[in-house]
């Protein structure tokens, strides 16, 4: 499977915002971010890194 966990960066710390992610969207002043279930989400954040290698995915509060 090719789906990433999103992680949310606060301070130092990584926390994880969302499992199996699979969609990634521009929504007005954020993201909206789906998982492989339709489970939408919508923050307002950047993408601070991405390793799909890994399957991780930082955003960070912007």
């Amino acid at each position: 499977m090719c789906e990433a966990n999103a992680y949310l960066k606060e301070g130092a710390e990584e926390v994880l915002f969302m499992e199996a992610v699979d969609i990634i969207e521009p929504h007005e002043e954020g993201l909206k971010i789906v998982d492989i279930y339709g489970k939408q989400k919508f923050i307002r954040a950047v993408i601070k890194d991405m390793n799909l290698l890994n399957h991780r995915i930082v955003l960070e509060k912007g």
